[in-house]
């Protein structure tokens, strides 16, 4: 038998991933009839709380050009984020037909504010809001969230029509424990030898986990990860990058391989809620407090996360020192006010430290970068002519 190869699983991956109506959902319902689904917005939700009641969870993370925003825009202005507003028209046109729950993190005021369009329209969804602390570094912190999922649980309970055991979050967190080991592998390779893994290959294995049972990705990665294994590819003569901008509203896919065409993307913050918390849930005492104390004391940077302990610009730096990078990539989404906010400090922190930077921006329903090819290529081969 022929071995699996890398390319093999991830036009796999990729043609569940840029389907709009949701596949392999929608075959997990036909597999548990009268199954729950509750989808969320990015940056990060605990899905050990949805997995362990049985309710399968879904990232919303937009669709680019693959979904026209026509109903939406009656209800969100233009200029609001377009990731907002292409979650809002899955629902609205049908295609996110399948939800039961949704929770919004308060992650901007797009996100906050979005809880109640959704629940004026649609009645049949049960919308929160995850209500995360404004000072992640106070000693009130941790019980404070462990209450906080305790409330979101009880409300998942409710539209479940069940009840969730510690043993069955902790069965959960050894899922997704699994899942962020896995993940970590595959960032490790990226890092390392990213000949072995392009940005475009990482970036589909990574967000397949945001539209699938964990279960099933964990298989995938663990499929892809043997045949990596396998690839014998060599270096190439490019420069090693950081990109940062990806935290929530994700660049398109083309964007990401007109990047990956001129130079290595070691590390970033692509789906960044996927990889949040950064080593092992404990298994033991209480689940809740083990997630909350998980999601405050270890766990990434985000401008959306407001944490003193967290010096987002030190972090950064630290970043790109342990990647090997000799430069980065500050991106911002259009209309996102953190991420644009946060270019601004990044930007002049890496200029104080005479790290080369490019600033740039982009829309998920961009579909032409050939301005953005001339600006990347320039940047690249100005620093490989200097590192020569």
């Amino acid at each position: 038998m022929t071995a699996e190869t890398v390319e093999s699983i991830v036009d796999e991956t990729r043609t569940i991933i840029e389907d709009p109506s949701y596949p392999m959902a929608r075959r997990w319902l036909e597999e548990h009839p009268g199954g729950k689904v509750l989808g969320h917005f990015q940056v990060y939700f605990p899905e050990e709380l949805a997995h362990a009641a049985g309710v399968l969870p879904l990232k919303v993370a937009g669709f680019d050009t693959a979904l026209p925003i026509r109903k939406a825009d009656a209800h969100l202005a233009a200029f609001v984020c377009s990731i907002a507003r292409s979650a809002l028209e899955l629902v609205m046109s049908g295609t996110f037909d399948l939800l039961d729950m949704f929770v919004f993190p308060p992650i901007c005021d797009v996100a906050r504010h979005s809880c109640a369009v959704w629940a004026r329209n649609f009645e049949d969804v049960d919308c929160q809001i995850i209500y995360l602390p404004h000072n992640a570094a106070s000693p009130a912190a941790v019980p404070y969230l462990t209450g906080e999922y305790r409330r979101i649980l009880r409300e998942i309970e409710e539209v479940a029509s069940t009840r969730v055991s510690d043993e069955a979050l902790r069965r959960s967190i050894d899922v997704f424990n699994e899942n962020r080991r896995l993940l970590r592998e595959l960032y490790r390779i990226k890092r390392d030898t990213p000949w072995n893994l392009s940005a475009v290959e990482a970036y589909i294995l990574t967000r397949a986990a945001g539209v699938m049972p964990r279960e099933q990705h964990n298989d995938i990665l663990r499929r892809a990860l043997a045949a990596i294994e396998r690839r014998d590819a060599k270096p190439q003569d490019r420069i090693k990058v950081v990109f940062s901008g990806g935290f929530c509203e994700q660049p398109p896919l083309d964007l990401i391989s007109v990047l990956q065409d001129a130079c290595y993307i070691v590390d970033d913050d692509f789906m960044v809620g996927l990889r949040w918390i950064l080593e092992d849930v404990a298994a033991d005492g209480d689940p809740l407090e083990a997630l909350a104390d998980a999601y405050l004391n270890h766990s990434d940077y985000s401008p959306v996360q407001h944490d003193p302990r967290k010096p987002k610009e030190d972090m950064l730096l630290h970043k790109i020192e342990a990647a090997g990078a000799e430069a980065a990539i500050i991106a911002a989404a259009k209309m996102c006010e953190p991420g644009l906010e946060e270019q601004v400090g990044y930007s002049q922190r890496l200029y104080d430290v005479g790290i080369p930077h490019l600033v740039m921006e982009f829309e998920e329903k961009s579909n032409t970068f050939e301005q953005t090819r001339m600006e990347v290529e320039t940047f690249a081969e100005s620093l490989l002519f200097e590192f020569a």
